[in-house]
Protein backbone atom coordinates (compact mmCIF):
# COMPACT_ATOMS: atom_id res chain seq x y z
CA UNK A 1 0.00 0.00 0.00
CA UNK A 2 1.38 3.37 -0.96
CA UNK A 3 1.20 6.47 1.20
CA UNK A 4 -1.52 7.89 -1.01
CA UNK A 5 -3.59 4.69 -0.63
CA UNK A 6 -3.66 4.86 3.14
CA UNK A 7 -7.08 5.86 4.49
CA UNK A 8 -7.26 9.54 5.33
CA UNK A 9 -3.72 10.20 4.12
CA UNK A 10 -4.67 12.17 1.04
CA UNK A 11 -7.43 14.59 0.21
CA UNK A 12 -7.90 16.16 -3.20
CA UNK A 13 -9.03 19.39 -1.49
CA UNK A 14 -8.22 20.87 1.93
CA UNK A 15 -10.31 19.51 4.80
CA UNK A 16 -13.42 21.48 5.77
CA UNK A 17 -11.64 22.96 8.78
CA UNK A 18 -9.27 24.89 6.52
CA UNK A 19 -9.85 28.61 6.36
CA UNK A 20 -7.78 31.68 5.56
CA UNK A 21 -5.82 32.84 8.58
CA UNK A 22 -6.10 36.46 7.47
CA UNK A 23 -8.56 38.34 5.31
CA UNK A 24 -6.33 39.67 2.51
CA UNK A 25 -8.53 42.64 1.60
CA UNK A 26 -7.41 44.99 4.44
CA UNK A 27 -3.79 44.16 3.70
CA UNK A 28 -3.83 45.39 0.10
CA UNK A 29 -2.03 48.68 -0.62
CA UNK A 30 -3.44 51.62 -2.53
CA UNK A 31 -3.96 51.20 -6.28
CA UNK A 32 -1.98 54.42 -6.85
CA UNK A 33 0.69 56.01 -4.65
CA UNK A 34 -0.99 58.00 -1.89
CA UNK A 35 -0.25 61.71 -1.99
CA UNK A 36 -1.37 64.91 -0.26
CA UNK A 37 0.49 67.76 -1.94
CA UNK A 38 -1.55 69.11 -4.82
CA UNK A 39 -4.82 67.79 -3.36
CA UNK A 40 -7.53 69.46 -1.28
CA UNK A 41 -6.52 67.32 1.71
CA UNK A 42 -3.20 69.19 1.94
CA UNK A 43 -5.03 72.21 3.35
CA UNK A 44 -5.40 70.36 6.66
CA UNK A 45 -1.64 69.91 7.08
CA UNK A 46 -0.09 71.68 10.05
CA UNK A 47 1.76 74.84 8.87
CA UNK A 48 4.52 74.29 11.45
CA UNK A 49 5.06 70.78 10.13
CA UNK A 50 5.24 72.05 6.55
CA UNK A 51 7.88 74.63 7.49
CA UNK A 52 9.86 72.07 9.50
CA UNK A 53 9.83 69.64 6.58
CA UNK A 54 10.90 72.40 4.20
CA UNK A 55 13.87 73.47 6.31
CA UNK A 56 15.01 69.85 6.67
CA UNK A 57 14.61 69.15 2.94
CA UNK A 58 16.73 72.18 2.04
CA UNK A 59 19.38 71.16 4.57
CA UNK A 60 19.28 67.58 3.29
CA UNK A 61 19.75 68.63 -0.33
CA UNK A 62 22.72 70.80 0.63
CA UNK A 63 24.20 67.94 2.64
CA UNK A 64 23.98 65.67 -0.40
CA UNK A 65 25.72 68.15 -2.69
CA UNK A 66 28.44 68.89 -0.12
CA UNK A 67 29.11 65.22 0.62
CA UNK A 68 29.31 64.49 -3.11
CA UNK A 69 31.85 67.30 -3.49
CA UNK A 70 33.90 65.82 -0.65
CA UNK A 71 34.24 62.56 -2.57
CA UNK A 72 35.74 64.47 -5.51
CA UNK A 73 38.21 66.09 -3.12
CA UNK A 74 39.29 62.73 -1.73
CA UNK A 75 37.84 63.39 1.72
CA UNK A 76 35.25 60.64 1.35
CA UNK A 77 35.87 57.22 -0.12
CA UNK A 78 32.33 56.95 -1.44
CA UNK A 79 28.98 58.67 -1.02
CA UNK A 80 25.58 57.22 -1.99
CA UNK A 81 23.58 60.39 -2.59
CA UNK A 82 19.88 60.52 -1.70
CA UNK A 83 19.18 63.56 -3.89
CA UNK A 84 15.57 63.31 -5.00
CA UNK A 85 14.73 61.00 -2.09
CA UNK A 86 15.00 63.59 0.68
CA UNK A 87 11.29 63.45 1.54
CA UNK A 88 11.56 59.75 2.48
CA UNK A 89 14.69 60.37 4.51
CA UNK A 90 13.50 63.40 6.45
CA UNK A 91 10.08 61.97 7.25
CA UNK A 92 11.67 58.77 8.56
CA UNK A 93 13.97 60.76 10.83
CA UNK A 94 11.19 62.92 12.26
CA UNK A 95 8.31 60.54 13.01
CA UNK A 96 9.96 58.54 15.80
CA UNK A 97 9.90 59.25 19.53
CA UNK A 98 13.18 59.51 21.44
CA UNK A 99 12.75 55.97 22.79
CA UNK A 100 12.27 54.44 19.33
CA UNK A 101 14.96 53.01 17.05
CA UNK A 102 15.91 53.74 13.44
CA UNK A 103 17.62 51.05 11.35
CA UNK A 104 19.05 52.75 8.25
CA UNK A 105 20.77 51.45 5.14
CA UNK A 106 23.94 52.96 3.67
CA UNK A 107 22.01 55.62 1.71
CA UNK A 108 20.08 56.88 4.71
CA UNK A 109 22.49 59.43 6.16
CA UNK A 110 19.82 62.16 6.02
CA UNK A 111 17.41 60.09 8.10
CA UNK A 112 20.12 59.60 10.71
CA UNK A 113 20.93 63.32 10.74
CA UNK A 114 17.26 64.29 11.01
CA UNK A 115 17.15 61.93 13.98
CA UNK A 116 19.95 63.94 15.61
CA UNK A 117 23.18 62.21 14.58
CA UNK A 118 26.11 64.58 14.04
CA UNK A 119 26.52 65.27 10.27
CA UNK A 120 30.24 64.44 10.33
CA UNK A 121 29.78 61.30 12.41
CA UNK A 122 27.22 60.06 9.89
CA UNK A 123 29.99 60.04 7.25
CA UNK A 124 32.57 58.16 9.30
CA UNK A 125 31.74 54.80 7.71
CA UNK A 126 31.91 56.28 4.21
CA UNK A 127 35.18 57.97 5.09
CA UNK A 128 36.70 54.63 6.00
CA UNK A 129 37.56 55.53 9.62
CA UNK A 130 35.22 53.28 11.61
CA UNK A 131 32.27 51.00 10.99
CA UNK A 132 30.17 53.72 12.61
CA UNK A 133 31.13 57.13 13.90
CA UNK A 134 28.42 57.55 16.52
CA UNK A 135 27.06 55.71 19.55
CA UNK A 136 23.95 53.86 18.34
CA UNK A 137 22.47 53.71 21.84
CA UNK A 138 22.78 57.48 22.28
CA UNK A 139 20.76 58.36 19.21
CA UNK A 140 18.75 55.12 18.93
CA UNK A 141 20.10 54.84 15.38
CA UNK A 142 21.68 51.55 14.34
CA UNK A 143 24.90 51.73 12.29
CA UNK A 144 24.44 52.66 8.65
CA UNK A 145 24.18 49.25 7.04
CA UNK A 146 26.15 48.45 3.88
CA UNK A 147 25.16 44.77 3.46
CA UNK A 148 21.73 44.71 1.84
CA UNK A 149 18.74 44.16 4.15
CA UNK A 150 20.70 42.66 7.06
CA UNK A 151 19.42 45.47 9.29
CA UNK A 152 15.82 44.30 8.88
CA UNK A 153 16.01 41.15 11.07
CA UNK A 154 17.92 43.22 13.63
CA UNK A 155 15.05 45.72 13.73
CA UNK A 156 12.53 42.92 14.18
CA UNK A 157 14.60 41.36 16.95
CA UNK A 158 14.91 44.63 18.84
CA UNK A 159 11.21 45.42 18.44
CA UNK A 160 10.22 41.91 19.55
CA UNK A 161 12.51 42.07 22.58
CA UNK A 162 11.08 45.47 23.54
CA UNK A 163 7.56 44.08 23.30
CA UNK A 164 8.47 41.09 25.51
CA UNK A 165 9.89 43.48 28.12
CA UNK A 166 6.84 45.69 27.96
CA UNK A 167 8.82 48.64 26.62
CA UNK A 168 6.91 51.16 24.51
CA UNK A 169 9.38 51.07 21.61
CA UNK A 170 8.92 51.00 17.82
CA UNK A 171 11.62 50.16 15.28
CA UNK A 172 11.63 51.77 11.82
CA UNK A 173 13.70 49.82 9.29
CA UNK A 174 14.69 51.34 5.94
CA UNK A 175 15.64 49.41 2.82
CA UNK A 176 15.94 50.02 -0.92
CA UNK A 177 14.05 48.23 -3.67
CA UNK A 178 17.12 46.08 -4.34
CA UNK A 179 17.12 44.93 -0.73
CA UNK A 180 13.67 43.37 -1.15
CA UNK A 181 15.32 40.67 -3.29
CA UNK A 182 17.42 39.53 -0.33
CA UNK A 183 16.49 36.64 1.94
CA UNK A 184 16.84 38.85 5.03
CA UNK A 185 13.91 40.94 3.79
CA UNK A 186 11.58 37.95 3.63
CA UNK A 187 12.77 36.47 6.92
CA UNK A 188 12.27 39.78 8.69
CA UNK A 189 8.73 40.24 7.38
CA UNK A 190 7.75 36.69 8.29
CA UNK A 191 9.03 36.91 11.86
CA UNK A 192 7.57 40.39 12.33
CA UNK A 193 4.13 39.23 11.20
CA UNK A 194 4.09 36.03 13.25
CA UNK A 195 5.28 37.85 16.36
CA UNK A 196 3.24 41.00 15.62
CA UNK A 197 6.36 42.99 16.35
CA UNK A 198 6.14 46.79 16.64
CA UNK A 199 8.21 47.47 13.54
CA UNK A 200 7.67 49.56 10.40
CA UNK A 201 9.39 48.61 7.14
CA UNK A 202 10.05 51.48 4.73
CA UNK A 203 11.06 50.58 1.19
CA UNK A 204 12.51 53.44 -0.82
CA UNK A 205 11.76 52.31 -4.36
CA UNK A 206 14.10 54.58 -6.30
CA UNK A 207 13.83 52.58 -9.52
CA UNK A 208 17.18 50.80 -9.57
CA UNK A 209 19.24 48.32 -7.59
CA UNK A 210 22.47 49.92 -8.81
CA UNK A 211 21.88 49.26 -12.54
CA UNK A 212 19.06 46.69 -12.30
CA UNK A 213 15.58 48.19 -12.85
CA UNK A 214 12.68 47.12 -10.67
CA UNK A 215 11.00 45.18 -13.48
CA UNK A 216 13.94 42.76 -13.48
CA UNK A 217 13.68 42.17 -9.73
CA UNK A 218 10.04 41.35 -9.16
CA UNK A 219 6.81 40.50 -10.94
CA UNK A 220 4.64 41.69 -8.05
CA UNK A 221 2.07 44.47 -8.73
CA UNK A 222 4.08 46.63 -6.31
CA UNK A 223 6.60 46.05 -3.57
CA UNK A 224 3.90 47.03 -1.07
CA UNK A 225 1.92 43.99 -2.21
CA UNK A 226 4.65 41.73 -0.83
CA UNK A 227 3.34 42.32 2.68
CA UNK A 228 0.10 40.47 1.89
CA UNK A 229 1.87 37.12 1.68
CA UNK A 230 3.09 37.54 5.25
CA UNK A 231 -0.09 38.97 6.72
CA UNK A 232 1.29 42.52 6.88
CA UNK A 233 -0.70 45.49 5.53
CA UNK A 234 0.99 47.36 2.70
CA UNK A 235 0.92 51.07 1.94
CA UNK A 236 1.91 52.66 -1.37
CA UNK A 237 2.87 56.32 -1.09
CA UNK A 238 4.41 59.06 -3.23
CA UNK A 239 7.92 59.14 -1.82
CA UNK A 240 8.52 62.69 -3.07
CA UNK A 241 5.52 64.05 -1.15
CA UNK A 242 7.05 64.92 2.21
CA UNK A 243 3.67 65.54 3.87
CA UNK A 244 2.18 62.25 2.67
CA UNK A 245 5.33 60.42 3.76
CA UNK A 246 5.14 61.96 7.22
CA UNK A 247 1.47 61.07 7.59
CA UNK A 248 1.76 57.47 6.41
CA UNK A 249 4.82 56.81 8.55
CA UNK A 250 3.19 58.44 11.58
CA UNK A 251 0.12 56.23 11.19
CA UNK A 252 2.26 53.10 10.83
CA UNK A 253 4.37 53.96 13.89
CA UNK A 254 1.26 54.59 15.96
CA UNK A 255 -0.30 51.33 14.75
CA UNK A 256 2.83 49.44 15.78
CA UNK A 257 2.99 51.18 19.16
CA UNK A 258 -0.60 50.34 20.03
CA UNK A 259 -0.27 46.63 19.28
CA UNK A 260 -1.39 46.60 15.65
CA UNK A 261 1.78 44.92 14.41
CA UNK A 262 4.05 45.71 11.48
CA UNK A 263 3.37 47.72 8.33
CA UNK A 264 5.17 47.55 4.98
CA UNK A 265 5.42 50.92 3.22
CA UNK A 266 6.66 51.38 -0.33
CA UNK A 267 7.69 54.95 -1.11
CA UNK A 268 7.84 55.51 -4.86
CA UNK A 269 10.72 57.91 -5.47
CA UNK A 270 13.76 58.24 -7.74
CA UNK A 271 17.52 58.28 -7.38
CA UNK A 272 18.42 61.41 -9.35
CA UNK A 273 22.17 60.99 -8.87
CA UNK A 274 24.21 57.90 -9.68
CA UNK A 275 24.22 54.95 -7.29
CA UNK A 276 27.47 56.32 -5.83
CA UNK A 277 30.27 58.52 -7.13
CA UNK A 278 31.83 55.31 -8.54
CA UNK A 279 28.80 54.57 -10.74
CA UNK A 280 28.12 55.67 -14.33
CA UNK A 281 24.32 55.87 -14.44
CA UNK A 282 24.29 56.91 -18.12
CA UNK A 283 25.03 53.29 -19.03
CA UNK A 284 21.62 52.06 -17.91
CA UNK A 285 19.17 54.99 -17.97
CA UNK A 286 18.38 57.93 -20.23
CA UNK A 287 18.81 61.58 -19.29
CA UNK A 288 15.19 62.18 -20.30
CA UNK A 289 14.04 59.82 -17.55
CA UNK A 290 16.04 61.70 -14.94
CA UNK A 291 14.71 65.07 -16.14
CA UNK A 292 11.13 63.81 -15.93
CA UNK A 293 11.68 62.99 -12.27
CA UNK A 294 13.34 66.35 -11.60
CA UNK A 295 9.96 67.86 -12.40
CA UNK A 296 8.63 65.91 -9.42
CA UNK A 297 11.31 67.23 -7.07
CA UNK A 298 10.29 66.92 -3.38
CA UNK A 299 11.47 70.43 -2.51
CA UNK A 300 9.61 72.05 -5.39
CA UNK A 301 6.44 70.12 -4.56
CA UNK A 302 6.52 71.41 -1.00
CA UNK A 303 7.43 74.94 -2.09
CA UNK A 304 4.35 75.04 -4.31
CA UNK A 305 2.14 74.13 -1.35
CA UNK A 306 3.81 76.69 0.89
CA UNK A 307 3.39 79.43 -1.71
CA UNK A 308 -0.27 78.63 -2.23
CA UNK A 309 -0.84 79.06 1.51
CA UNK A 310 1.28 82.19 1.81
CA UNK A 311 3.84 80.45 4.01
CA UNK A 312 6.90 80.61 1.75
CA UNK A 313 8.16 84.10 2.55
CA UNK A 314 11.55 85.55 1.67
CA UNK A 315 12.54 85.15 5.31
CA UNK A 316 11.64 81.45 5.31
CA UNK A 317 13.69 80.82 2.17
CA UNK A 318 16.65 82.84 3.44
CA UNK A 319 16.67 81.20 6.87
CA UNK A 320 16.50 77.71 5.40
CA UNK A 321 19.30 78.35 2.92
CA UNK A 322 21.52 80.10 5.45
CA UNK A 323 21.15 77.25 7.93
CA UNK A 324 21.98 74.76 5.17
CA UNK A 325 25.08 76.74 4.14
CA UNK A 326 26.29 76.98 7.72
CA UNK A 327 25.93 73.21 8.06
CA UNK A 328 27.84 72.69 4.79
CA UNK A 329 30.63 75.03 5.92
CA UNK A 330 31.04 73.18 9.22
CA UNK A 331 31.01 69.90 7.35
CA UNK A 332 33.79 71.05 5.00
CA UNK A 333 35.88 72.40 7.83
CA UNK A 334 35.64 69.29 9.98
CA UNK A 335 36.05 66.85 7.11
CA UNK A 336 39.26 68.61 6.06
CA UNK A 337 40.75 67.71 9.42
CA UNK A 338 42.64 64.44 9.44
CA UNK A 339 41.19 62.09 12.00
CA UNK A 340 43.66 61.06 14.74
CA UNK A 341 44.79 57.48 14.32
CA UNK A 342 45.44 55.05 17.15
CA UNK A 343 46.79 51.79 15.69
CA UNK A 344 45.94 49.82 18.84
CA UNK A 345 42.26 50.51 18.22
CA UNK A 346 42.45 47.71 15.67
CA UNK A 347 42.04 45.30 18.59
CA UNK A 348 39.71 47.30 20.80
CA UNK A 349 36.29 46.35 19.43
CA UNK A 350 36.66 42.90 17.87
CA UNK A 351 35.67 40.66 20.80
CA UNK A 352 34.48 41.47 24.31
CA UNK A 353 37.27 39.20 25.53
CA UNK A 354 40.30 39.09 23.26
CA UNK A 355 41.33 35.75 21.82
CA UNK A 356 44.86 34.47 22.25
CA UNK A 357 45.60 35.33 18.60
CA UNK A 358 44.43 38.90 19.08
CA UNK A 359 46.48 39.29 22.24
CA UNK A 360 49.54 38.00 20.40
CA UNK A 361 48.97 40.33 17.45
CA UNK A 362 48.36 43.31 19.73
CA UNK A 363 51.59 42.63 21.62
CA UNK A 364 53.51 42.38 18.35
CA UNK A 365 52.12 45.70 17.10
CA UNK A 366 52.81 47.40 20.43
CA UNK A 367 56.43 46.21 20.30
CA UNK A 368 56.83 47.56 16.76
CA UNK A 369 55.32 50.94 17.73
CA UNK A 370 57.55 51.20 20.79
CA UNK A 371 60.60 50.37 18.66
CA UNK A 372 59.69 53.12 16.18
CA UNK A 373 59.25 55.61 19.05
CA UNK A 374 62.64 54.68 20.53
CA UNK A 375 64.28 55.11 17.13
CA UNK A 376 62.75 58.59 16.74
CA UNK A 377 63.92 59.63 20.21
CA UNK A 378 67.47 58.50 19.44
CA UNK A 379 67.51 60.63 16.32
Amino acid sequence: MTVLEQPGAYRPTPPPAWQPRTDPAPLLPEAEPYRLLGTDAAAAADPDLLLKLYAELVRGRRYNTQATALTRQGRLAVYPSSTGQEACEIAAGLVLEDRDWLFPSYRDTLAAIARGVDPVSALTLLRGDWHTGYDPTQYRVAPLCTPLATQLPHAVGLAHAARLRGDDVVALAMVGDGGTSEGDFHEALNFAAVWQSPVVFLIQNNGFAISVPLAKQTAAPSLAHKGVGYGIPGRLVDGNDAVAMHQVLTEAVERARTGGGPTLIEAVTYRVEAHTNADDATRYRADSEVEAWRAHDPIELLEHELRSRGLLTDDVIRDAREAAEQMAARLRERMNEDAPLEPMDLFAHVYAEKTSQLREQAAQLRAELDAELDAEEER
